[in-house]
């Protein structure tokens, strides 16, 4: 009898609907089994990522260009938050700008995507993060003890 993996659990920090369907879409096209949810701006995201911390998402697809809290605000607030800064996330965005990625990655984004042009691509690139996700078994968050070391 072979042992099917849990779902891995996404959350999906985007305020375009449009966006969010193709995104929704592209992770129900995958095998492996993903449990998707989603928040429409950054301080949706972190009220929602605070009211679940005994069950965090394994990763959070970010976008940058929210209303309200910009997605780089969310990423700097992840990481000030003992309770949060283990998070894994990862940026998808339209924003192609040097600084934005550099910021991103300095707030220690796991990866930077450009948001493609083609639906194709979208579903290549979730298909890598799930793989990703799958093959490095992202914990979901490092616990405390591991970030005082």
């Amino acid at each position: 009898m072979s042992h099917r993996p849990a779902p891995l659990k996404v959350l999906l920090v985007e305020d375009q609907l449009a966006d969010c369907m193709l995104a929704e879409e592209a992770f129900a096209s995958m095998t492996d089994a993903v449990v998707l949810h989603h928040c429409p701006s950054g301080t949706d995201a972190l009220a929602w990522l605070r009211a679940h911390l005994n069950e965090l998402p394994d990763v959070v697809l970010l976008d940058l260009n929210l209303p309200g809290l910009s997605g780089l605000e969310v990423l700097h607030a992840i990481r000030d938050d003992p309770e949060l800064r283990g998070q894994p996330v990862m940026v998808l965005s339209t924003s192609e700008s040097p600084a934005d990625i550099r910021r991103a990655y300095e707030l220690l984004a796991g990866a930077y995507w450009v948001k493609p042009l083609s639906f194709s691509t979208l579903v290549e690139q979730i298909g890598a993060l799930v793989r990703y996700c799958r093959h490095t078994r992202f914990p979901g968050r490092l616990s405390r003890a591991a970030l005082q070391d």
